[in-house]
């Protein structure tokens, strides 16, 4: 924006006016001046500032879209849209599941300061978040999101509506005792329509918009088809932008949230590997056509460029300083230098330590190379491997011992932040649930970086089965069926024995599903989910004493999920404790 000065001349004619003005009429004027300049410097901000549109997509993996290579036609839209764009070839997800990588997206942080996990979490207040950042210029803020997972109140994102003015999610858990169907996730249509609805009514004055679209988390055999209703959804979004002739003025960042693995290295969906097929992730930027910073050198980076990158990105494309705090830097640096500057990137999985109890994974993409970190430590050379299939951790040891260093020397950049996002347990609730018979039970290091224990390409197919369980066995019948023999195998999975506790849960057989999630709070003590599972179940099976003591602890760790609370009112209740019972139902949205 051209700083306003005001015109001397004019100012001093309007100041004296002539012989005959009095002091009093020329202090009104003065007055008016100074009025009038102070006015037109808040307009011509908010005029020069850009709108901002961030659209996720979940589970999109990079080899699906046009615009990076494949032929065909599932994604006209992006395509389009890519043509006028600022194209990232090599752009790479801190994480494969939509929690964790969406905490990096909105926060410009890494995964060991967000401390988010895929069974839960909330986002510390510490963390800077874009939403907050743009909120504080005046930009008016709103999400709108496709999955459960996503639902700072129902699902696993806790705090990730702070900065938001609205957030649209609303999705509902399955409830024990509570018979209606759950809702967890939205159709990219929906979701789109939804944000269009808003866009009515808010696209005067800037604003960044927030669309997560799910519709390719999907099985395998309608993937295709999935990522093309995505791109029917962002392509009705755009049309939206331009009929409402703000597209102009609009930044639009198109990027997926990780992709999908499809079976490859034997994973059938996401969440545990590393590699390629869940860590590439397309990613675009179409500018405002009045983009305040220099026109960009290339329209198609080559060079690597990370996820944690994108909040970075958004402040600068809004001219608002970023905070030395985010450690991602502006893509737009990269399009102006021409693209061809690697960064490394660092990802990390901690699902198969927090759902299962095995070794995380993290990894290190530098020049030609791709390091995984785990028991069985792996080395690719993407160059001339480029679907990771020859590992040469024991052919090339020196330059695995490189990028194991650093790696290292990576993580101690963090070193006293793993982990505290997780909110693990305070002093107080570890007496309480010491007083249930819990022993032993040990704090979750969810962000540690310890390599210990079984090598997930061990167990992948057990994972393969949970996860499965977990995300498309929404029968109760069908989960339990599933989970049982895995259970049985292995007791020590956190995940398997939690997912099984809710569905039997779902079907009554209260006294049962106590058992498996007695057993998970063992494994993962911290789990607020699982505090509020048992504690609903032990409602119906009468044993409120010791509902009281999970209820309570989730109540505290999902303070607004109303169900939780509504539920310890009901435990209260029966323990003769009214005044307590009245707090928790006005809570939970009852009188």
């Amino acid at each position: 924006m051209a700083e306003f000065v005001p015109n001397p001349m004019a100012l001093k004619a309007l100041i004296n006016g002539g012989p005959a003005v009095t002091l009093a009429v020329m202090m009104r004027k003065v007055i008016v001046a100074v009025a009038l300049i102070l006015l037109s410097l808040p307009l011509a901000t908010a005029a020069s500032k850009p709108n901002l549109v961030l659209i996720t997509f979940d589970s999109a993996r990079a080899d699906r879209m046009g615009f990076l290579g494949p032929k065909g036609a599932l994604t006209p839209n992006l395509d389009r849209l890519a043509a006028e764009s600022i194209v990232f070839e090599h752009a790479y997800a801190q994480a494969p599941g939509s929690v964790v990588s969406h905490a990096t997206i909105l926060s410009g942080a890494y995964p060991q300061s967000t401390g988010m996990s895929e069974i839960g979490g909330t986002l510390p207040s510490s963390v800077l978040y874009l939403p907050d950042l743009l909120k504080s210029q005046s930009y008016r803020t709103a999400a709108f999101v496709g999955s459960i997972d996503l639902d700072p109140q129902n699902g696993l994102a806790q705090g990730f509506d702070r900065g938001f003015q609205t957030y649209d999610a609303g999705f509902r858990p399955a409830i024990p005792g509570d018979a209606r169907p759950p809702v967890t996730e939205r159709r990219g249509g929906e979701v789109v329509a939804r944000a269009i609805a808003w866009l009515d009514h808010n696209a005067q004055g800037q604003f960044f918009l927030w669309v997560h679209i799910r519709d390719a988390s999907a099985p395998a055999g309608s993937y295709n088809s999935a990522i093309t209703a995505s791109d029917a959804a962002i392509g009705k979004l755009i049309s939206a932008l331009q009929q409402r002739k703000i597209y102009g003025n609009t930044a639009v960042i198109v990027v997926a949230d990780h992709g999908e693995s499809l079976g490859a290295h034997g994973e059938d969906g996401h969440g545990v590997f590393l590699y390629e097929e869940t860590i590439h992730a397309p990613l675009l930027i179409k500018l405002p056509e009045a983009q305040p910073t220099a026109k960009p050198a290339t329209t198609r980076v080559v060079a690597k460029v990370r996820l944690v990158d994108i909040a970075p990105t958004l402040l600068e494309i809004a001219a608002i300083p970023v905070p030395s705090q985010m450690l991602g830097q502006s893509l737009l640096r990269a399009a102006k230098t021409g693209g061809g500057s690697d960064q490394p990137v660092y990802s990390r999985s901690d699902l198969p330590q927090r759902g299962f109890g095995w070794s995380p994974l993290e990894s290190w993409r530098a020049s030609k190379y791709l390091y995984i970190r785990a028991p069985k430590p792996e080395l690719y050379d993407l160059t001339a491997d480029p679907g990771a299939t020859h590992n040469l951790a024991q052919s090339l040891k020196a330059t695995l011992d490189t990028m194991a260093a650093q790696l290292d020397s990576f993580d101690r950049r963090f070193s006293g932040e793993a982990g505290k996002g997780s909110a693990e347990l305070s002093s107080s609730e570890m007496q309480k649930l010491a007083s249930l018979g819990y022993i032993g039970l040990q704090k979750s290091s969810g962000s540690a970086t310890t390599v210990a224990g079984t090598d997930p390409k061990d167990k992948i197919a057990t994972a393969n089965k949970v996860i499965a369980a977990m995300t498309r066995g929404s029968k109760p019948d069908g989960v339990i069926a599933a989970l049982g023999p895995v259970v049985s195998a292995d007791a020590n999975l956190y995940l398997a024995q939690y997912t099984l506790g809710a569905a039997l849960a779902r079907k009554a057989q209260y006294a049962e599903a106590a058992k498996h999630l007695h057993k998970a709070i063992e494994l993962q003590p911290d789990s607020a989910w699982a505090h509020y599972e048992i504690g609903a179940t032990l409602v119906k099976t009468g044993d409120f004493k010791t509902a009281i003591v999970h209820l309570e602890i989730a109540a505290g760790r999902l303070p607004a999920f109303g169900p939780a609370h509504l539920s310890l009112a009901e435990a209260y209740e029966h323990a003769g404790r009214a005044d307590d019972a009245k707090r928790e139902r006005s809570k939970g949205g009852q009188k």
